[in-house]
């Protein structure tokens, strides 16, 4: 009666197990410990393609996994076998950490699918109520979508680190080539500023093209020249600084021994003196003094690296890639003087790529721009606007402001050489005919909206790269 009742008590485990796995939407076998099949639920058929009838009662699970008999991780638990001497498993499994005596592993399995799949399969024991091996019961989840995605990220990670080193390649022939440049630069430089001279004598009648021209040469040299001083001065201050903080030491180290003194005339000679020179004044006084002095020589060293940049003497005049809002801002510092008692300026880029130019004419037409803009704004403060984009193969920068306007009957001549409305002694009528040559030379137009009594806008668009016809001409 006793048997009859345990086989009854196995018989419902068994019905229960399967009804439990066949609801559970992770794929799941169990074997005996004679590795026959005894549950396989529907998520196993779903994922692996065959069917509860097909496996169970058979030791065929290893068909839905390899093309010829292979033992899984659920064998070597029946088997009692570590799988770390299992050369199959032997780099692939590790412990489980929730359960003792299971294990892990991930791998692909090539003839699931008509690509594959990348399974994570645990493996655990199936123990009876005497604590005795019975079987072993095995997951098994789809983790293709996660190893694809990790694959492309570590491929994308690689091409990104050898991106990163052809770069670091390419800066440093850059900075090689931009330091040879440099020494060409102060070789030329007396050359340069005597031929600048020359033609601000033979050219008089093109005075604006011929200051914004000289501005950009000199300037280069203007710079290089202050840096050294400059370099010199903050090198100084900093040891200066050291020397301050040794003599404030020392002094703290005479006071402190004044106490010490028996002669009270010294002493009291010593307090007057202290006193007359103010010394507790001077220890606050000195250091924000110093620090003072300090951020104006960093703020003569950013005046003196943008007037290099707005000359951009590097390029040799020669046609570069350039980053058009690199030189508005380096314009804007320069011509900051004709502004900032006139005008807000308000600064809108957009993202652009670089365009292959003349970067010291577009320099111009951007100075020539501004200064227009400032011009035209009367006693009340106004409101200058710049904004860049890109459009296409085209990249566009507009200057606007809130000023004057242009009257209609002149809009169609504002480019024409020598016209211009501003009073005698105050303009030439250069500045936009020469910006409109330029802007022609680069193959590019400018056009300008205006209304009379609330401001201007011109914008200028320019193509990202020379007609190869053009880049032909140059190298040949």
């Amino acid at each position: 009666m006793s048997s009859f009742y345990n086989e009854r008590t196995v018989e419902r485990t068994a019905i229960a197990l399967s009804e439990l796995l066949d609801g559970h939407p992770v794929a799941t076998f169990v074997i005996d410990v004679d590795h026959v099949i005894t549950h396989w639920n529907k998520a196993c058929e779903h994922l692996l393609g065959w069917g509860t009838h097909e496996m169970v009662g058979t030791r065929q699970h290893w068909q839905a996994f390899y093309t010829k008999p292979r033992p899984l991780l659920a064998d070597l638990i029946v088997d009692n076998i570590d799988p770390a001497t299992d050369r199959n498993f032997r780099d692939k499994y590790k412990p489980s950490s929730l359960i003792d005596g299971a294990y892990e592993e991930e791998d692909f399995f090539p003839n699931l699918g008509a690509a594959g799949h990348w399974l994570q399969s645990t493996a655990a024991p199936l123990r009876g109520n005497d604590g005795k091996l019975v079987g072993a019961i095995q997951s098994l989840r789809d983790v293709t979508e996660r190893r694809v995605a990790e694959n492309a990220l570590r491929r994308a990670h690689d091409n990104l680190e050898q991106t990163v080193r052809q770069r670091t390649a390419q800066l440093a022939e850059d900075i090689r080539q931009r330091q040879s440049a440099e020494e060409e630069l102060r070789r030329r430089n007396i050359e340069l500023t005597e031929l600048n001279e020359t033609l601000s004598r033979t050219q008089q009648q093109l005075v604006q093209s011929d200051k914004l021209a000289s501005i950009g040469q000199l300037a280069a040299g203007v710079a290089h020249e202050i840096n050294n001083p400059i370099g010199y001065i903050f090198s100084n201050f900093g040891t200066l600084q050291s020397y301050l903080d040794s003599l404030f030491c020392m002094l703290d180290a005479y006071q402190e021994a004044e106490a010490a003194i028996v002669d009270p005339v010294v002493a009291a000679r010593l307090r007057a003196m202290r006193d007359q020179v103010e010394l507790g004044f001077l220890r606050t006084d000195i250091p924000t003094l110093m620090q003072e002095s300090k951020e104006g020589i960093v703020r003569v060293r950013h005046i003196v690296q943008d007037l290099k940049d707005f000359s951009r003497v590097d390029s040799q005049q020669e046609w570069v890639w350039a980053d058009l809002r690199h030189g508005i801002d380096s314009t804007l510092n320069i011509v900051s003087n004709e502004i900032k008692y006139k005008a807000d300026v308000v600064r809108e880029y957009g993202e652009i790529p670089d365009i292959e130019c003349l970067p010291l004419q577009i320099n111009q037409v951007a100075m020539n721009l501004l200064v227009n803009a400032a011009h035209a704004i009367g006693s009340m403060r106004g409101r200058i606007e710049i904004r860049t984009g890109c459009d296409g193969e085209q990249v566009w920068f507009s200057v606007s402001d809130n000023g004057s306007g242009i009257a209609p009957d002149n809009l169609g001549r504002i480019f024409d050489p020598f016209f211009t409305t501003k009073e005698v002694g105050k303009g030439t009528g250069l500045g936009l005919s020469l910006s409109y040559g330029i802007v022609q030379k680069h193959h590019g137009r400018i056009e300008v909206e205006s209304v009379l009594g609330q401001g201007t806008t011109f914008r200028v668009t320019l193509p990202k790269k020379r007609p190869p016809n053009e880049q032909k001409e140059a190298t040949s």
